[in-house]
């Protein structure tokens, strides 16, 4: 596989590791890149988020279009260009809200668990050139909450099996990007 590009990459990290500019950089050589946003929409009553989002939006090319949506199934699955997918941290909080976990809704569980099976089922299976970002989050501070606890372990659980279903993953510290597989 010496000269072509892994079709599956996982970018893992702290936050401010550079996992995000690392990611967009091993698509850079791609006229057109998908960038599916995961995370909420940036509005007036998050300033902070709002730069945050700003600052991701100012970095990439004009040619590239944004996708915000956490139907990633539906964006994997279809053909098109290169993907980057920024980040699963956020697609999997979103998930976890849609699904009924943090109000315990009879059958949560197994919604998310069935969310998080599609979602793997389709990394595996894309025929696109897919980079994704996540928080590394196993290395951090253990949450003080019941549900800081959980969406941590859910979010570990995701990146092992997405790492698991990838051609290379990356680990960023300090902005060094490590390679890991």
């Amino acid at each position: 596989m010496i000269g072509r590009p892994a079709r599956r990459t996982l970018v893992l990290g702290g936050a401010r590791s550079g996992k995000s500019r690392y990611a967009e950089e091993l698509l850079s050589r791609a006229r057109q890149v998908e960038y599916v946003a995961c995370g909420l929409p940036a509005d007036d009553g998050d300033p902070e988020w709002a730069d945050r989002v700003a600052l991701h939006q100012e970095r990439r090319p004009g040619s590239w279009r944004t996708v915000e949506t956490v139907d990633l199934v539906g964006e994997l699955g279809r053909s098109g260009p290169p993907v980057l997918v920024d980040c699963l941290s956020t697609w999997l909080a979103r998930v976890m809200d849609d699904c009924g976990v943090w109000t315990e809704e009879d059958g949560a569980d197994e919604r998310l668990a069935r969310a998080v099976d599609d979602v793997v089922a389709a990394w595996s299976a894309t025929r696109r050139r897919v980079v994704a970002v996540s928080n590394e989050v196993g290395s951090g501070v253990v949450p003080a909450t019941v549900s800081g606890r959980r969406y941590r372990d859910e979010l570990g659980i995701l990146n092992a099996r997405i790492a698991a279903a990838s051609q290379r993953v990356w680990l960023l510290t300090a902005g060094l990007p490590q390679r890991l597989r």
